[in-house]
């Protein structure tokens, strides 16, 4: 599974943490997350993130 970057802030989404504080378990794929999923640094769309 491929890690994510926000291009705003450059947070990196690694799926083998996940984002607990969110309620994304581990072994979750970018792709996998919700919709409406949001940086939790920064608050950015998903839209704002490309491959790390």
């Amino acid at each position: 599974m491929d890690s994510y970057r926000c291009t705003v802030c450059g947070y990196i989404y690694n799926p083998a943490f996940g984002d607990s504080a969110h309620g994304v378990k581990p072994n979750t794929a970018f792709e996998d997350l919700p919709a409406d999923w949001k940086c939790p640094r920064c608050g950015a769309p998903k839209s704002r993130f490309v491959k790390a």
